[in-house]
C-alpha cells in the first residue's frame, strides 16, 4: 500500500526558489551544515530543477527560478515575508560563517529573554534565516515576567 506521506518526509517542508540554486546549496552546506539528499534533478537548461537538503532532522527542498512554472525567488518578487528558524549548536559560529559567505545581518546575535541566543540574516538570494542556540531553560513563571519586561522595553 502506498503511504500518503512518503517515508522519510516530514509533513511540512519549506521549498525555496533561488536565482542560483547550485550556489545556494553550497552556502547552506557550508553555513548551516546541510547535506544534499540524493542527486539534484537538472532542468534542460542546466539549472537545478529540484534538490533536497537535510539540516539535522529537517528537510528543505529548493530549485532555481523558472518563470514557466511561476517559480520566483525573493529578489525577483521584492523580498520575503517568511523567516526560517533553525536551531544550531553554536549560533555565533554559524552567524559569522553566514556573513563571511555573503549574507546580510538583519538582527545581530543576542541573548533573548526566552532562553535562546539568536540572530537573523538574509542569505544572498533573499531568504531570511533566524538561527538560534538554546542556552537557558526558563521556568514558565519567570518567562511571563521576562516577556513583560521585554515588551516594556
Amino acid at each position: 500500500m502506498v503511504q500518503p506521506i512518503p517515508h522519510g518526509y516530514p509533513r511540512v517542508t519549506p521549498y525555496l526558489i533561488v536565482d542560483g540554486a547550485a550556489d545556494a546549496i553550497g552556502f547552506y552546506t557550508s553555513v548551516l551544515g546541510a547535506s544534499q539528499r540524493g542527486d539534484s534533478m537538472t532542468a534542460p537548461d542546466g539549472k537545478v530543477g529540484h534538490a533536497e537538503l537535510t539540516i539535522g532532522d529537517s528537510l528543505i527542498m529548493l530549485a532555481d527560478e523558472n518563470p514557466d512554472w511561476g517559480a520566483a525567488g525573493p529578489r525577483t518578487v521584492g523580498g520575503t515575508p517568511v523567516t526560517i528558524h533553525v536551531y544550531v549548536e553554536d549560533v555565533d559560529d554559524v552567524f559569522a560563517k553566514a556573513l563571511a559567505a555573503g549574507a546580510t545581518e538583519v538582527r545581530a546575535v543576542t541573548d533573548e529573554f526566552y532562553g535562546d541566543r539568536s540572530g537573523q540574516f538574509e542569505d544572498p538570494w533573499g531568504h531570511r534565516w533566524n538561527v538560534a542556540t538554546h542556552v537557558e531553560d526558563v521556568p514558565p513563571e519567570e518567562m511571563a515576567e521576562r516577556a513583560k519586561a521585554a515588551m516594556e522595553g
